[in-house]
């Protein structure tokens, strides 16, 4: 139950102590920002004029010399200390009067104080002591051990933390009905650091070893301390910030050098400015040199003269409707009618033959384009009718390989008849025959879209339909290669 009593005291105690001093620190950090981001009403000109003030004051300036890099201790500095903590009493000892029979001793809760002196910010002095509420591991019967010491002190003067190592002489005595009483000789060794809470508080902690004499002789009995206290700095004094400066309506320009203190202004006098004289004061205007409308203040400037979207000053074209991003018009070098931005060939003209006709540049049939233009031998059909006869195979399966090969080909493929019989079934009829063969080379993967069909009927003879022969030539099916659009 006292161990448990100890710590909660211990812990309540660093939380009392600390936490005012916590919250004054970040007042003070409060007021340092204040100080040192007083707002600009008017730019440069502000800026000026608070380096004027500033200035004025370097006496003020001087006198503040905050804690921006941590509390790093002085030299001649004065500490004092509380602490608690945990002690390891060793199991060969020899805490006892020697009428008494030896045993151990519990690890003990202990609390303590300590005094110190720094001459120097790496060197200092230090006095502890300190009792611890133990018990004798026979019978369980109480005990008090103390302990008075004399210590020397090396530390490390960082800002934040401060490492150190300690040493020295005292006395660890206990005393109760179990062992009765004795003391011993005790060195003791350590480290630990101190952090800095505030300009005046650390947290320390420490580990030590006091070597008391061993029971029996012939050596050092250990006896380990764990302990974290506080440490409250007495000479060293709370540095204040001074009062900022007095500038009411923050436009830079203190109050006492301001000709309208209530009303933000420039510098030198504090007064709003307004230079162009067009009713939007500087402050507001985008243009203080140039009188323009409010709310900006600005010229009224016709930005797209061509109203192609693309404003002044990235369009290279004003005077022509142009597109993104220099506001020009896409040209056309060659005049083939594929802009440039398309055009593979923008300086030579399209081939416009129907085959890859979109992509500008000059070019001419294949040889087995040429093959299927024109009359094309090897398609028979039965007679009167549009059915297309098996010998026609051949020449339609090398048609299908071509047209597969060359993909931009499209085609227009007519039927025609000689002069016999009905002109409006000849008309019919030829039509017929062109869908057929359409419908042959669909069938075997060309695309339906990429041919047209005419039926031209008699109306378009190659040879004479007097004779047989020229009938014969006049009964035939013609492949055109078709240009893009």
């Amino acid at each position: 139950m006292f161990k448990k009593l100890t710590g909660w005291v211990a812990c309540s105690a660093c939380v009392a102590v600390a936490t005012p001093a916590w919250a004054q620190d970040a007042v003070d950090a409060k007021s340092s920002v204040s100080l040192s981001s007083a707002p600009s009403a008017q730019g440069s000109a502000s800026t000026s004029a608070g380096a004027s003030a500033s200035a004025s004051a370097p006496a003020e300036a001087d006198s503040f010399e905050p804690y921006e890099a941590g509390y790093p201790p002085d030299n001649n500095l004065l500490e004092l200390g509380v602490f608690g903590g945990v002690l390891f009493p060793s199991k060969k000892h020899n805490l006892l009067d020697e009428h008494f029979k030896r045993h151990h001793y519990h690890n003990s809760p202990e609390l303590g104080a300590r005094l110190g002196w720094y001459p120097l910010s790496w060197l200092g002095l230090e006095g502890e002591a300190m009792a611890a509420r133990s018990k004798v591991t026979a019978g369980n019967t109480r005990a008090m051990l103390f302990s008075g010491r004399g210590d020397l002190v090396l530390q490390a003067p960082f800002a934040y933390v401060v490492p150190f190592v300690v040493g020295g002489v005292g006395k660890l005595g206990a005393i109760g009905p179990g062992m009765g009483s004795d003391t011993d000789v005790a060195w003791n060794f350590g480290l630990g650091a101190k952090f800095a809470l505030t300009h005046a508080l650390s947290l320390r902690l420490d580990g030590r070893d006091n070597l008391t004499a061993k029971h029996g002789g012939g050596g050092q009995a250990h006896n380990f301390e764990a302990l974290l206290g506080l440490t409250a700095v007495i000479e060293r004094a709370r540095r204040e910030p001074p009062p900022p400066p007095a500038d009411s309506d923050h436009d830079g320009v203190l109050d006492r050098v301001d000709a309208c203190p209530s009303e933000a202004g420039v510098a030198p006098s504090g007064c709003p400015a307004d230079t162009d004289d067009d009713g939007v004061l500087d402050r507001d205007d985008y243009c203080p040199k140039e009188a323009g409308p409010a709310p900006k203040g600005c010229p009224i400037i016709d930005t797209d003269p061509d109203k192609d979207g693309v404003p002044l000053p990235c369009d290279q074209c004003p005077n022509e409707v142009g597109v993104k991003p220099d506001g020009c018009p896409i040209r056309d070098t060659d005049g083939d009618g594929i802009l440039d931005d398309k055009d593979k060939c923008p300086k030579e003209p399209e081939t416009k033959n129907g085959f890859e006709d979109e992509d500008g540049c000059p070019d001419t049939l294949p040889d087995k384009v040429k093959k299927f233009t024109g009359v094309v031998q090897g398609i028979f059909f039965d007679q009167g009718k549009a059915t297309i006869r098996k010998q026609s195979a051949a020449t339609l399966g090398a048609a299908v390989k071509v047209l597969l090969e060359f993909p931009s080909i499209n085609l227009e493929i007519s039927g025609h008849t000689s002069s016999e019989g009905d002109p409006a079934f000849n008309d019919k009829l030829s039509q017929d025959r062109a869908d057929s063969v359409k419908q042959w080379l669909v069938e075997r993967g060309v695309g339906a879209e990429r041919i047209k069909t005419r039926g031209a009927g008699s109306n378009e003879p190659i040879a004479d339909n007097k004779t047989a022969a020229g009938k014969g030539k006049n009964r035939r099916i013609e492949f055109k290669v078709l240009q893009a659009q």
